[in-house]
């Protein structure tokens, strides 16, 4: 099947439902708002104690967080460009190696991403990435309009952006770092003041939606979009912890109008902000998410990189201020060049 044509998708048998149909973590968001989601408790490829840290090798120590301001620049990031690939009732975040145990989920870039995906599986498999080298796993909970299960179509956008202020101080990210960026269980309010969220739902002109709007234009070319913004500061120490988040934060703001990471988070990294977009509108009245109402949207990031790869495009675009497309080129200082040739590879 080609990816840029997964629309409104007729592989909804594959998310974990009940007997009608519903999936089922939509009834259990409902009886269990306001909590937070489990912690690993399972063994795992990359986790053979199952304690659910899974430490840095080596570790990154000695880093004080950059107080630098470097020159002003409005842009500092790069695009990944990834499709949809397939959805299962997985998440190897969550529950690792316990197959139909998530709520259903959406997953992009890495064909092979499932229940017992590990850092090693990521390398091996195929990527739904215009980049080659990003074999990283993106996933986010499905969206139903009733019982349709609706995907994007074709590649979504990716950012990586520099998230504090000395954008020269961003590193890659660690080979096999992961974590989950927001909570199924979260309330409206928590996500609302989720620090990573970016103007709520979005379709039309209606914005700051953060449960799914009543209604969405009928136009052609309406769709339902979301952005959502990634912590990028690492401790230096942990690939993941129980919780799947404490050992990234998001960046504070310092009297001197600065972002920068805290002390106990010093590593800057790459900020993600996902920038999806559903082609669903009109009467928004069936529109959820497998894991709940709009408010309970969160993503999973499990970085597979080839490493040569991404500290290219972290140095050229990041590191050198430029606001660079899925090739790593910025058609606005076409003298800076390119990372990538015209099939994404490495020049």
């Amino acid at each position: 099947m080609s990816l840029t044509a997964i629309g409104v998708a007729d592989i909804a048998t594959t998310g974990s439902a009940s007997a009608d149909g519903a999936p089922v973590a939509h009834a259990m968001h409902a009886a269990h708002a306001g909590m937070q989601m489990p912690v690993s408790t399972r063994a795992s490829g990359d986790d053979p104690d199952g304690d659910g840290y899974i430490m840095a090798d080596p570790p990154v120590t000695g880093v004080t967080p950059s107080t630098y301001d470097p020159p002003h620049t409005y842009f500092h990031e790069f695009q990944a460009k990834c499709a949809p690939d397939h959805t299962l009732p997985d998440d190897p975040i969550v529950f690792p190696g316990q197959p139909g145990k998530s709520h259903d989920h959406t997953f992009m870039g890495n064909t092979g991403t499932d229940a017992g995906t590990t850092t090693a599986s990521l390398a091996a498999a195929g990527t739904a990435c215009l980049a080659p080298g990003d074999k990283s796993a993106y996933w986010m909970p499905s969206l139903y309009d009733g019982d349709r299960k609706i995907l994007p179509i074709g590649p979504q956008t990716i950012y990586y952006k520099s998230g504090v202020t000395d954008y020269t101080s961003v590193r890659p990210f660690p080979k096999g770092l992961r974590f989950v960026v927001g909570d199924p269980m979260q309330t409206l309010d928590e996500f609302k003041n989720l620090k990573g969220t970016v103007e709520g739902w979005e379709c039309g002109t209606s914005y700051k939606n953060f449960d799914f709007p009543a209604s969405c234009p009928t136009t052609q070319d309406t769709q339902l979009n979301l952005r959502l913004q990634a912590p990028s500061c690492w401790d230096g120490i942990h690939l993941d912890t129980p919780d799947h988040k404490s050992h990234m934060a998001y960046p504070v703001a310092t009297g001197a109008n600065q972002n920068v990471c805290p002390a106990d988070h010093p590593v800057a990294l790459p900020m993600i902000e996902f920038k999806m977009a559903w082609p669903v509108n009109g009467d928004m009245s069936q529109v959820r998410l497998s894991s709940g109402r709009g408010y309970s949207f969160h993503y999973d990031f499990f970085d597979g990189w080839d490493d040569a790869t991404l500290s290219a495009m972290v140095t050229h675009c990041v590191n050198g201020g430029l606001q660079c497309d899925a090739h790593g080129y910025d058609e606005s200082q076409p003298g800076k060049g390119a990372v990538l040739d015209d099939d994404y590879e490495l020049e």
